[in-house]
């Protein structure tokens, strides 16, 4: 398993005592039956001489096991023990996750993590125990799965929606895992009433809604006091939570638009997230340390869009929260939808009420995002505080830190120097840090 480093003894114990706090960081294979579980299974506990540990799905099943319909490892909390490994292999996670192989492939993949694709394929097998197309391939099929066992799409919608190009090449791929046909794994189905994304514990959802009721913009979203709504291309999403799930219900959505659905809902709700790494680190700060403990759970905002994302803290600048949530309401209004990059990079903003200068620098944010510039940098009238923020939300980057925040650094009560010396040890997490300390100040 190259540099997994999985600890045997460590997976054993866990395994036996059916550890919640393992689930998903690693999974036990069974040689006799070659069927691969989460260590949560409630079936009765295998051997240890016939047992094998692997540090995800994708390693499990390129090994030869096929997921255990008890468990339904492919309901698990993503985040194995690899992840934080390879700065790179994390993020490629995430990019495959968020479809970069749906339309591209791992040359093109390899080049925005800056890296040959031969390079990534071994740091893939390394960390995760399996190529990248694996991991592709798994995660379709594990979504198929889900949409099996949790929506009464038909069968024909569950393959396009799950990415399969034709019905047949989708019953030969689930009769090959999972040695039953889709019409015989739906007979197995418990009732449900909506998609189950599962998120770790602790999970803070009313610090998630609070920052986006206070952010929603009437016409394209809907926040209450317990749910979510996101109206998104003809389709209406509706997101609840209960432990240890976000609940997904969906409405008027075409069956290709399905795995896009559930990809956006848990990059805007940080659903991979793994709080107890995060807080081990956070809480070796006295400062941090109390906040943590009063909201062990807390995430960051994502986004639905990330595009969407760098409008709305173009618009914020140096105004209110309210202000900011005003002129994107009449940016709405304007195109009818929030327009995409191509849409703004030369629109007539004058009659939104926004600045000349600003104006601009919404144009020149369009085109920065044409060109390829994910960063942002070098774009006028974008500074560091901007360009971290989005980092956070639209970048979904966990180490983004705006240290020159007013709010944080009367929060941590020191200059913005000192902030920065401070935020070192908080790495790779800074991002959950600037959260923590602005919920202290709200």
């Amino acid at each position: 398993m190259g540099k997994v480093n999985l600890d045997p003894h460590l997976c054993q114990q866990a395994r036996r005592a059916k550890d919640a706090r393992f689930d998903g960081k690693f999974f036990v294979a069974v040689r006799t039956t070659r069927i691969y579980c989460r260590p949560v299974c409630p079936a009765p506990a295998p051997k240890e001489e016939n047992v094998g540990y692997y540090p995800s799905a994708f390693a499990a099943e390129a090994a030869g096991f096929r997921p255990c319909l008890r468990c339904r490892p492919e309901t698990a909390p993503g985040t194995g023990l690899w992840l934080g490994t390879s700065p790179t292999v994390a993020r490629g996670l995430r990019l495959i996750e968020e479809g970069a192989l749906d339309s591209g492939d791992v040359e093109q993949l390899a080049t925005r993590l800056g890296v040959t694709g031969r390079h990534l394929r071994r740091l893939f097998l390394e960390h995760a125990g399996a190529t990248p197309v694996r991991v592709a391939q798994t995660q379709r099929l594990q979504f198929a799965k889900r949409l099996l066992d949790e929506t009464s799409l038909p069968l024909t919608e569950v393959a396009y929606a799950s990415g399969f190009g034709s019905l047949r090449r989708f019953h030969a791929v689930v009769q090959a895992t999972y040695g039953r046909s889709p019409g015989e794994l739906r007979k197995l189905r418990a009732p449900s009433s909506a998609l189950r994304l599962p998120v770790r514990e602790p999970y803070d959802w009313e610090s998630l809604l609070a920052f986006l009721r206070a952010r929603a913009i009437p016409g394209l979203e809907e926040v209450d006091d317990a749910q979510y709504t996101r109206f998104w291309d003809g389709a209406t999403i509706k997101v609840r939570y209960s432990a240890p799930h976000l609940l997904l219900q969906v409405e008027g959505a075409a069956p290709r638009q399905w795995l896009e659905i559930v990809r956006r809902t848990r990059r805007l709700f940080d659903a991979a997230a793994d709080p107890a790494v995060i807080n081990e680190t956070l809480s070796a700060d006295p400062v941090l340390a109390p906040l943590v403990a009063a909201r062990p759970g807390l995430r960051v905002p994502g986004a639905w869009d990330p595009f969407e994302i760098g409008i709305r803290a173009i618009l914020g600048q140096q105004i209110s929260v309210a202000g900011a949530r005003t002129l994107a309401g009449r940016l709405l209004a304007s195109f009818r939808r929030m327009p995409t990059p191509e849409q703004l990079a030369d629109a007539d903003l004058s009659t939104i009420g926004l600045t000349t200068a600003r104006q601009e620098t919404l144009r020149a944010y369009a085109r920065a995002v044409l060109d390829g510039n994910e960063r942002l940098e070098g774009v006028r009238g974008i500074g560091p505080w901007t360009r971290d923020y989005y980092a956070m939300r639209a970048l979904a980057d966990p180490d983004a830190f705006p240290a020159g925040d007013l709010v944080l650094r009367k929060a941590a009560g020191c200059t913005e120097k000192e902030l920065t010396q401070r935020a070192e040890a908080w790495r790779p997490w800074r991002a959950y840090a600037a959260l923590h300390l602005w919920r202290s100040q709200a």
